[in-house]
């Protein structure tokens, strides 16, 4: 997804909205210019198509904000939770299409490098894609700036283990997964950076370009793979 800076830097001043439901524990901001100037947690216990549009209404209330002033709209787009990554896009192209405002769409392992302690050069990205596989994919700190060296892909967590010693340090939310002794010498990243932040969406977001009107409804979350039920439903097709 990331292609070329927006062109006019003053875009970034204005009023932007940016949703982060990747996770069990999802959030949503309000940004104005480089900083958030306010941001809320989504109830974990909770469902987030329950509560995001009443949190979000109560944002831009407390900002004295109406969704037409906004400039954009930011979102997660994975991988992560099947159904809170697609509340989150969903809420997002609608209120793009709604407003006419920009929508910048963030891959959730972009925002987490931005995380990675100074010092390091290069980390590794991993979540849980169940049943022994994990998502993957390497950044590179490049004059300043965290880039993605290569694609986001799934792999077992046994074919990764040399992947998984070539970085600086492994971070994201399936760094739990490395609970076994034989990754005890593979580096982490501080438990308090592995999980994405709306600060670090909003950082990564402002090296990309808006989605085109023609983009924005064929736009989808990074899955790589059907949902628990859509692949449980395939391996009992398969074996009948």
């Amino acid at each position: 997804m990331e292609r070329v800076e927006i062109a006019v830097a003053a875009e970034m001043h204005k009023a932007w909205l940016i949703l982060e439901t990747s996770g069990r524990t999802g959030s949503i901001a309000i940004a104005r210019g480089e900083g958030i100037a306010r941001e809320a947690a989504l109830d974990g216990s909770r469902r987030h198509a329950r509560d995001l549009a009443a949190m979000v209404a109560g944002s831009l209330e407390a900002e004295r904000l109406k969704p037409s002033e906004l400039e954009g709209v930011v979102v997660s787009l994975g991988p992560g939770s099947y159904t809170g990554l697609r509340v989150g896009v969903i809420s997002a192209k609608s209120l793009a299409y709604a407003t006419g405002c920009k929508l910048l769409a963030v891959p959730t392992f972009a925002a987490i490098a931005e995380q990675t302690p100074e010092g390091a050069t290069s980390v590794g990205v991993i979540a849980d894609a169940l049943q022994g596989l994990i998502y993957r994919q390497r950044f590179e700190r490049i004059e300043g700036t965290w880039r993605a060296v290569e694609e986001l892909r799934i792999e077992s967590l046994a074919e990764s283990q040399q992947w998984l010693r070539g970085v600086d340090c492994v971070s994201g939310p399936g760094v739990n997964l490395l609970e076994n002794p034989v990754f005890e010498d593979v580096r982490r990243a501080p438990t308090d950076s592995q999980l994405p932040r709306c600060g670090s969406l909003w950082k990564a977001a402002q090296r990309l370009a808006p989605v085109t009107r023609e983009e924005l409804f064929g736009l989808e979350p990074l899955y790589l793979r059907g949902s628990s039920a859509e692949e449980k439903a395939k391996r009992e097709a398969g074996s009948a």
